[in-house]
């Protein structure tokens, strides 16, 4: 049976981490087989275009080829590493996938949008998540979270890219209500009891049930 992908999204600052950990712990315990990812990387191939992306060194990089640099990281895993997972029946955890090239590179950096889609569909096969949390948070608050000596590249970005980031991965789940569930800002606990809850039907039709306590 195939396996069941999963992709968290939001913010810089959003506390997508935490919630990954969260729920590879609990999943593991109800004994699923689990691999988490994160996005760019996850192959030696995208850790190494990690480095160009997030790096404050190329803050001169132009919009297309940041995208571009993002669809060939996220074509190496998704071909090499996260198809064969779910044909294996793992469930795979993603931290980022498509939805944040579309959000950061489209609506952010002003891509044409359905350019962004064109070649993410390309890039991942069209591969498309089972179910997507968006971890929803005010760029603010975020940025002041997630910035500080370390702030790599793109948390060094202006609020007003950040807003309209938001407004993008909002967009991308009023488009999207069944795959994209949206997860307001709040303690980790609630925030945790909001992605089991959403997550519970994809979850629940590969026979996975989880405590949200």
């Amino acid at each position: 049976m195939r396996g069941v992908f999963i992709t968290f999204e939001g913010g810089d600052g959003s506390g997508k981490s935490t919630q990954v950990r969260r729920l590879a712990a609990a999943l593991e315990a109800a004994g699923a087989d689990v691999l988490v990812l994160r996005e760019p990387g996850g192959t030696p191939v995208g850790e190494s275009v990690r480095e160009i992306l997030l790096g404050p060194s190329h803050e001169t990089m132009t919009p297309e080829a940041e995208f571009l640099l993002f669809a060939a990281s996220r074509a190496e895993l998704t071909l090499s590493v996260i198809a064969p997972a779910l044909e294996a029946g793992r469930v795979v955890i993603d931290d980022r996938h498509a939805d944040s090239s579309l959000a950061y590179q489209g609506y952010g950096r002003g891509l044409p949008l359905e350019t962004v889609r064109a070649i993410n569909a390309f890039a991942t096969g069209g591969l498309v998540p089972d179910c997507t949390i968006v971890l929803d948070i005010e760029p603010a608050v975020g940025i002041a979270a997630a910035t500080g000596t370390a702030a790599d590249r793109l948390e060094r970005e202006d609020i007003a890219f950040h807003e309209r980031v938001r407004a993008g991965f909002l967009a991308i789940a009023e488009a999207e209500p069944e795959r994209v569930k949206v997860v307001p800002r709040g303690d980790v606990d609630t925030v945790w009891r909001d992605v089991v809850t959403a997550l519970a039907p994809v979850l629940s039709r590969a026979g996975i049930e989880l405590e949200s306590r």
